[in-house]
Protein backbone atom coordinates (compact mmCIF):
# COMPACT_ATOMS: atom_id res chain seq x y z
CA UNK A 1 0.00 0.00 0.00
CA UNK A 2 1.15 3.39 -1.08
CA UNK A 3 2.08 5.40 1.89
CA UNK A 4 0.95 9.40 2.02
CA UNK A 5 4.12 11.69 2.03
CA UNK A 6 3.95 12.69 5.72
CA UNK A 7 7.82 12.42 6.76
CA UNK A 8 9.26 10.30 8.89
CA UNK A 9 6.80 7.76 11.26
CA UNK A 10 8.88 9.98 14.45
CA UNK A 11 6.04 12.65 14.07
CA UNK A 12 4.08 10.52 15.02
CA UNK A 13 5.74 9.47 18.22
CA UNK A 14 6.51 12.46 19.73
CA UNK A 15 3.15 13.39 19.35
CA UNK A 16 2.24 10.53 21.28
CA UNK A 17 4.85 11.02 24.20
CA UNK A 18 3.17 14.34 24.17
CA UNK A 19 -0.16 12.82 25.33
CA UNK A 20 1.65 10.30 27.30
CA UNK A 21 2.12 13.09 30.23
CA UNK A 22 2.36 11.61 33.66
CA UNK A 23 -1.38 12.33 34.39
CA UNK A 24 -3.65 10.10 35.79
CA UNK A 25 -6.35 10.58 32.67
CA UNK A 26 -6.06 11.31 29.16
CA UNK A 27 -7.19 14.90 27.93
CA UNK A 28 -10.54 15.70 25.97
CA UNK A 29 -10.19 17.75 23.08
CA UNK A 30 -11.67 20.93 22.99
CA UNK A 31 -13.62 20.42 19.65
CA UNK A 32 -14.87 17.43 17.98
CA UNK A 33 -12.94 16.25 15.68
CA UNK A 34 -10.18 18.66 15.47
CA UNK A 35 -7.25 20.11 18.24
CA UNK A 36 -6.94 17.27 19.80
CA UNK A 37 -4.03 17.10 21.68
CA UNK A 38 -3.51 19.44 24.08
CA UNK A 39 -1.47 17.93 26.47
CA UNK A 40 1.75 18.85 28.72
CA UNK A 41 5.04 17.93 27.40
CA UNK A 42 6.02 14.16 28.05
CA UNK A 43 8.77 13.80 31.06
CA UNK A 44 10.92 10.72 30.74
CA UNK A 45 11.51 8.81 33.56
CA UNK A 46 14.65 8.91 34.77
CA UNK A 47 16.99 5.67 33.60
CA UNK A 48 17.63 3.01 36.03
CA UNK A 49 20.31 0.16 36.49
CA UNK A 50 18.65 -2.69 34.54
CA UNK A 51 19.84 -6.41 34.79
CA UNK A 52 19.24 -8.50 31.97
CA UNK A 53 16.13 -9.71 31.28
CA UNK A 54 15.81 -13.71 30.91
CA UNK A 55 15.21 -14.54 27.11
CA UNK A 56 11.72 -14.77 26.12
CA UNK A 57 9.62 -16.70 23.67
CA UNK A 58 7.24 -14.20 21.07
CA UNK A 59 5.14 -15.25 17.99
CA UNK A 60 6.29 -14.12 15.07
CA UNK A 61 4.89 -12.74 12.02
CA UNK A 62 6.24 -15.45 9.49
CA UNK A 63 5.35 -19.20 10.69
CA UNK A 64 3.67 -20.28 13.78
CA UNK A 65 6.68 -20.55 15.83
CA UNK A 66 8.66 -19.35 18.41
CA UNK A 67 11.64 -17.06 18.34
CA UNK A 68 13.97 -16.81 21.19
CA UNK A 69 15.31 -13.29 21.75
CA UNK A 70 18.79 -14.24 23.77
CA UNK A 71 19.11 -10.94 26.29
CA UNK A 72 20.90 -13.20 28.00
CA UNK A 73 22.07 -16.45 26.89
CA UNK A 74 23.04 -17.70 31.07
CA UNK A 75 20.01 -17.29 32.13
CA UNK A 76 16.58 -20.25 31.29
CA UNK A 77 13.89 -19.07 28.59
CA UNK A 78 10.51 -17.38 29.80
CA UNK A 79 7.79 -20.24 28.81
CA UNK A 80 5.62 -17.33 27.51
CA UNK A 81 3.17 -19.87 26.14
CA UNK A 82 2.57 -22.36 28.97
CA UNK A 83 2.18 -18.65 30.42
CA UNK A 84 -0.33 -17.63 29.03
CA UNK A 85 -2.03 -20.96 28.66
CA UNK A 86 -2.31 -21.44 32.89
CA UNK A 87 -3.49 -17.75 32.95
CA UNK A 88 -6.31 -17.48 30.50
CA UNK A 89 -7.33 -21.02 31.94
CA UNK A 90 -7.59 -19.40 35.39
CA UNK A 91 -9.01 -16.31 33.99
CA UNK A 92 -11.90 -18.30 31.84
CA UNK A 93 -12.58 -20.46 35.31
CA UNK A 94 -13.31 -17.34 36.94
CA UNK A 95 -15.32 -15.69 33.96
CA UNK A 96 -17.50 -18.67 33.94
CA UNK A 97 -18.21 -18.54 37.80
CA UNK A 98 -18.75 -15.16 37.63
CA UNK A 99 -21.31 -14.74 34.95
CA UNK A 100 -23.62 -17.84 35.62
CA UNK A 101 -26.26 -19.18 33.47
CA UNK A 102 -29.55 -17.84 35.54
CA UNK A 103 -33.02 -16.74 35.38
CA UNK A 104 -33.36 -14.49 33.16
CA UNK A 105 -31.85 -17.52 31.13
CA UNK A 106 -31.94 -15.28 27.83
CA UNK A 107 -29.77 -12.24 28.82
CA UNK A 108 -27.01 -14.59 30.57
CA UNK A 109 -27.31 -16.96 27.32
CA UNK A 110 -26.07 -13.70 25.21
CA UNK A 111 -23.68 -12.64 28.41
CA UNK A 112 -21.88 -16.21 28.45
CA UNK A 113 -21.65 -16.34 24.86
CA UNK A 114 -19.45 -13.73 24.11
CA UNK A 115 -17.88 -13.82 27.28
CA UNK A 116 -16.74 -17.03 27.14
CA UNK A 117 -16.07 -17.00 23.38
CA UNK A 118 -12.69 -17.23 23.68
CA UNK A 119 -9.62 -14.27 22.99
CA UNK A 120 -6.60 -13.93 23.92
CA UNK A 121 -7.40 -12.67 27.17
CA UNK A 122 -4.72 -10.04 27.28
CA UNK A 123 -5.98 -7.49 29.00
CA UNK A 124 -6.96 -9.83 32.10
CA UNK A 125 -3.43 -11.15 31.71
CA UNK A 126 -1.69 -8.07 32.01
CA UNK A 127 -3.71 -7.32 35.03
CA UNK A 128 -2.60 -10.43 37.37
CA UNK A 129 0.89 -9.59 35.89
CA UNK A 130 1.21 -6.39 36.87
CA UNK A 131 -0.38 -7.31 39.97
CA UNK A 132 2.14 -9.52 41.26
CA UNK A 133 5.12 -7.56 39.29
CA UNK A 134 4.41 -4.92 42.09
CA UNK A 135 4.27 -7.87 44.81
CA UNK A 136 0.78 -9.01 45.28
CA UNK A 137 -1.04 -11.71 44.47
CA UNK A 138 -3.12 -12.97 41.92
CA UNK A 139 -6.33 -13.61 44.02
CA UNK A 140 -6.06 -9.84 44.53
CA UNK A 141 -6.47 -8.51 40.50
CA UNK A 142 -8.45 -11.66 39.87
CA UNK A 143 -12.25 -9.68 40.03
CA UNK A 144 -10.35 -6.60 38.33
CA UNK A 145 -9.03 -8.90 35.65
CA UNK A 146 -12.20 -10.03 35.16
CA UNK A 147 -14.33 -6.56 35.13
CA UNK A 148 -11.55 -5.36 32.40
CA UNK A 149 -12.88 -8.49 30.24
CA UNK A 150 -16.69 -8.17 30.61
CA UNK A 151 -15.88 -4.24 29.98
CA UNK A 152 -14.17 -5.16 26.66
CA UNK A 153 -16.51 -7.85 25.68
CA UNK A 154 -19.22 -5.07 26.11
CA UNK A 155 -17.25 -2.86 23.77
CA UNK A 156 -16.93 -5.78 21.33
CA UNK A 157 -21.00 -6.42 21.15
CA UNK A 158 -21.50 -2.87 21.07
CA UNK A 159 -19.00 -2.09 18.15
CA UNK A 160 -20.30 -5.14 16.30
CA UNK A 161 -24.32 -3.84 15.96
CA UNK A 162 -25.44 -2.36 12.80
CA UNK A 163 -25.60 1.28 13.88
CA UNK A 164 -22.11 0.86 14.86
CA UNK A 165 -19.46 -1.34 12.59
CA UNK A 166 -21.94 -3.86 11.54
CA UNK A 167 -20.43 -6.30 12.22
CA UNK A 168 -20.95 -10.29 11.24
CA UNK A 169 -18.31 -12.39 12.69
CA UNK A 170 -15.96 -12.12 15.89
CA UNK A 171 -13.71 -14.20 17.50
CA UNK A 172 -14.64 -16.94 14.50
CA UNK A 173 -18.59 -16.86 15.25
CA UNK A 174 -21.49 -14.89 14.61
CA UNK A 175 -21.70 -11.76 16.60
CA UNK A 176 -23.70 -11.61 19.29
CA UNK A 177 -26.73 -9.52 17.61
CA UNK A 178 -26.62 -12.19 14.86
CA UNK A 179 -27.46 -14.76 17.46
CA UNK A 180 -29.48 -13.08 19.98
CA UNK A 181 -31.18 -10.13 18.02
CA UNK A 182 -30.12 -6.48 18.30
CA UNK A 183 -32.29 -5.89 21.31
CA UNK A 184 -30.67 -8.46 23.59
CA UNK A 185 -27.16 -7.70 22.37
CA UNK A 186 -27.51 -4.41 23.28
CA UNK A 187 -28.75 -5.21 26.92
CA UNK A 188 -26.04 -7.85 27.21
CA UNK A 189 -23.52 -5.29 26.81
CA UNK A 190 -25.18 -3.38 29.35
CA UNK A 191 -25.40 -5.90 31.92
CA UNK A 192 -21.55 -6.69 31.36
CA UNK A 193 -20.63 -3.01 32.27
CA UNK A 194 -22.97 -3.04 35.11
CA UNK A 195 -21.92 -6.38 36.24
CA UNK A 196 -17.94 -5.01 35.53
CA UNK A 197 -18.07 -2.89 38.54
CA UNK A 198 -20.27 -4.89 41.00
CA UNK A 199 -18.27 -7.85 40.79
CA UNK A 200 -14.91 -5.75 40.99
CA UNK A 201 -16.12 -3.37 44.23
CA UNK A 202 -17.99 -6.85 45.69
CA UNK A 203 -15.58 -9.32 45.03
CA UNK A 204 -12.23 -8.06 44.98
CA UNK A 205 -10.50 -10.08 48.40
CA UNK A 206 -7.28 -9.10 50.26
CA UNK A 207 -7.60 -5.54 49.12
CA UNK A 208 -7.83 -2.30 51.04
CA UNK A 209 -10.72 -0.64 50.44
CA UNK A 210 -9.53 2.76 49.38
CA UNK A 211 -7.23 0.82 47.15
CA UNK A 212 -10.60 -0.99 45.65
CA UNK A 213 -12.32 2.97 45.14
CA UNK A 214 -9.47 4.28 43.65
CA UNK A 215 -9.35 1.18 41.44
CA UNK A 216 -13.10 1.61 40.37
CA UNK A 217 -12.14 5.50 39.32
CA UNK A 218 -9.52 4.15 37.33
CA UNK A 219 -11.43 1.71 35.39
CA UNK A 220 -14.82 4.37 35.15
CA UNK A 221 -12.85 7.13 33.87
CA UNK A 222 -10.74 4.63 31.49
CA UNK A 223 -14.44 3.67 29.72
CA UNK A 224 -16.22 7.26 29.72
CA UNK A 225 -15.71 10.66 27.99
CA UNK A 226 -12.17 11.10 29.06
CA UNK A 227 -11.45 7.34 27.82
CA UNK A 228 -13.21 4.59 25.46
CA UNK A 229 -16.13 6.67 23.96
CA UNK A 230 -14.15 9.54 23.52
CA UNK A 231 -12.33 7.34 20.87
CA UNK A 232 -15.59 6.24 20.03
CA UNK A 233 -17.10 9.03 19.12
CA UNK A 234 -13.91 10.48 17.03
CA UNK A 235 -13.51 8.05 15.20
CA UNK A 236 -17.16 7.88 14.44
CA UNK A 237 -16.89 11.60 13.50
CA UNK A 238 -13.88 10.90 11.39
CA UNK A 239 -15.25 8.25 9.23
CA UNK A 240 -15.02 9.53 5.26
CA UNK A 241 -12.47 12.66 6.04
CA UNK A 242 -9.70 12.98 4.15
CA UNK A 243 -7.44 15.29 6.08
CA UNK A 244 -6.89 13.76 9.09
CA UNK A 245 -3.58 13.45 10.10
CA UNK A 246 -1.55 10.99 12.64
CA UNK A 247 -2.17 13.11 15.94
CA UNK A 248 -5.86 13.03 15.50
CA UNK A 249 -5.31 8.94 14.51
CA UNK A 250 -3.44 8.54 17.81
CA UNK A 251 -6.17 10.87 20.03
CA UNK A 252 -8.51 7.96 18.64
CA UNK A 253 -6.71 4.81 19.67
CA UNK A 254 -5.24 6.41 22.90
CA UNK A 255 -8.53 6.59 24.28
CA UNK A 256 -10.59 3.99 22.27
CA UNK A 257 -7.84 1.03 22.33
CA UNK A 258 -4.94 2.27 24.65
CA UNK A 259 -7.64 3.62 27.73
CA UNK A 260 -8.78 0.02 28.33
CA UNK A 261 -5.56 -1.71 28.34
CA UNK A 262 -3.74 1.16 30.74
CA UNK A 263 -6.91 0.41 32.82
CA UNK A 264 -6.03 -3.13 32.99
CA UNK A 265 -2.43 -2.46 33.96
CA UNK A 266 -2.82 0.15 36.22
CA UNK A 267 -5.72 -2.09 38.38
CA UNK A 268 -3.57 -4.73 39.00
CA UNK A 269 -0.41 -2.24 40.01
CA UNK A 270 -3.09 -0.72 42.34
CA UNK A 271 -4.76 -3.82 43.99
CA UNK A 272 -1.20 -5.52 44.24
CA UNK A 273 -0.05 -2.74 46.43
CA UNK A 274 1.97 -0.71 43.95
CA UNK A 275 3.69 2.43 45.10
CA UNK A 276 2.62 5.54 42.89
CA UNK A 277 5.93 6.01 41.22
CA UNK A 278 5.36 2.21 40.17
CA UNK A 279 2.19 2.77 39.41
CA UNK A 280 3.09 5.79 37.12
CA UNK A 281 5.68 3.84 35.49
CA UNK A 282 3.43 0.83 34.61
CA UNK A 283 0.58 3.52 32.86
CA UNK A 284 3.04 4.96 30.49
CA UNK A 285 3.86 1.04 29.95
CA UNK A 286 0.27 0.37 29.13
CA UNK A 287 0.10 3.73 27.10
CA UNK A 288 2.87 2.65 25.08
CA UNK A 289 1.27 -1.18 23.99
CA UNK A 290 -1.87 0.21 24.06
CA UNK A 291 -0.91 2.35 20.49
CA UNK A 292 0.87 -0.91 19.65
CA UNK A 293 -1.46 -3.02 20.57
CA UNK A 294 -3.93 -0.67 17.33
CA UNK A 295 -0.89 -0.02 15.06
CA UNK A 296 -0.66 -3.98 14.98
CA UNK A 297 -4.70 -4.00 14.60
CA UNK A 298 -4.64 -2.07 11.35
CA UNK A 299 -1.87 -3.44 9.88
CA UNK A 300 -3.42 -7.11 10.20
CA UNK A 301 -6.36 -6.04 9.33
CA UNK A 302 -4.90 -5.34 5.33
CA UNK A 303 -2.31 -7.85 5.58
CA UNK A 304 -4.85 -11.14 6.38
CA UNK A 305 -7.78 -12.77 6.14
CA UNK A 306 -11.19 -12.73 7.78
CA UNK A 307 -10.09 -16.74 8.50
CA UNK A 308 -6.40 -15.94 10.18
CA UNK A 309 -8.34 -12.74 12.18
CA UNK A 310 -11.30 -14.17 13.62
CA UNK A 311 -13.17 -11.57 12.20
CA UNK A 312 -13.77 -9.36 8.75
CA UNK A 313 -10.72 -8.43 7.39
CA UNK A 314 -10.81 -5.06 5.22
CA UNK A 315 -13.24 -3.71 7.24
CA UNK A 316 -12.00 -0.52 7.96
CA UNK A 317 -10.93 0.26 4.10
CA UNK A 318 -14.16 -0.28 3.05
CA UNK A 319 -15.23 2.12 6.02
CA UNK A 320 -13.05 4.66 4.64
CA UNK A 321 -11.41 4.47 7.69
CA UNK A 322 -8.16 6.30 8.92
CA UNK A 323 -5.58 4.11 10.20
CA UNK A 324 -1.56 3.77 10.28
CA UNK A 325 -1.04 2.09 7.11
CA UNK A 326 -3.28 3.92 5.07
CA UNK A 327 -1.52 7.70 6.40
CA UNK A 328 2.48 6.34 6.82
CA UNK A 329 2.28 2.69 4.87
CA UNK A 330 2.86 -0.56 5.94
CA UNK A 331 6.51 -0.12 6.32
CA UNK A 332 6.56 2.52 8.18
CA UNK A 333 3.93 1.10 10.27
CA UNK A 334 5.70 -1.82 11.42
CA UNK A 335 9.01 0.55 11.81
CA UNK A 336 6.40 2.42 14.31
CA UNK A 337 5.36 -0.45 16.09
CA UNK A 338 8.98 -1.74 17.11
CA UNK A 339 9.68 1.50 18.32
CA UNK A 340 6.83 1.64 21.12
CA UNK A 341 7.38 -2.05 21.45
CA UNK A 342 11.19 -1.21 22.45
CA UNK A 343 10.26 1.74 24.11
CA UNK A 344 7.70 -0.17 26.27
CA UNK A 345 10.05 -2.77 27.74
CA UNK A 346 12.34 0.37 28.95
CA UNK A 347 9.69 1.32 30.76
CA UNK A 348 10.32 -1.69 33.13
CA UNK A 349 13.82 -0.96 33.82
CA UNK A 350 14.35 -0.99 37.63
CA UNK A 351 11.26 -3.78 38.28
CA UNK A 352 12.91 -7.64 38.94
CA UNK A 353 13.57 -9.48 35.87
CA UNK A 354 11.62 -12.38 36.74
CA UNK A 355 8.70 -10.45 37.62
CA UNK A 356 8.33 -7.82 34.60
CA UNK A 357 9.18 -10.59 32.25
CA UNK A 358 5.62 -11.70 31.69
CA UNK A 359 5.09 -8.26 30.79
CA UNK A 360 7.95 -7.74 28.06
CA UNK A 361 6.66 -11.01 26.69
CA UNK A 362 2.96 -9.53 26.12
CA UNK A 363 4.83 -6.36 24.33
CA UNK A 364 6.31 -8.66 22.06
CA UNK A 365 3.06 -10.99 21.65
CA UNK A 366 1.06 -7.50 20.97
CA UNK A 367 3.76 -6.43 18.75
CA UNK A 368 3.97 -10.02 17.08
CA UNK A 369 0.60 -11.26 17.16
CA UNK A 370 -0.88 -12.65 13.80
CA UNK A 371 -4.47 -12.06 14.98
Amino acid sequence: MASVNLGSWVQSYSNFNRVSSRSKSFSSPRSLPFNLLQTQPFSPLKKASFTSLPSISCVLTKGDIVKEEEQDPQKPGFDFDSYMLQKADTVNQALDSAVSLRDPIKIHEAMRYSLLAGGKRVRPVLCLAACELVGGQESMAMPAACAVEMVHTMSLIHDDLPCMDNDDLRRGKPTNHKVFGEEIAVLAGDALLSFAFEHLAVSTIGVTPSRIVRAVGELAKAIGTDGLVAGQVVDIASEGLTDVGLDHLEFIHLHKTAALLEAAVVLGAILGGGCDEDVEKLREFARCIGLLFQVVDDILDVTKSSKELGKTAGKDLVANKVTYPKLMGIDKSREFADKLKTDAVLLLQGFDPAKAAPLVALANYIAYRHN
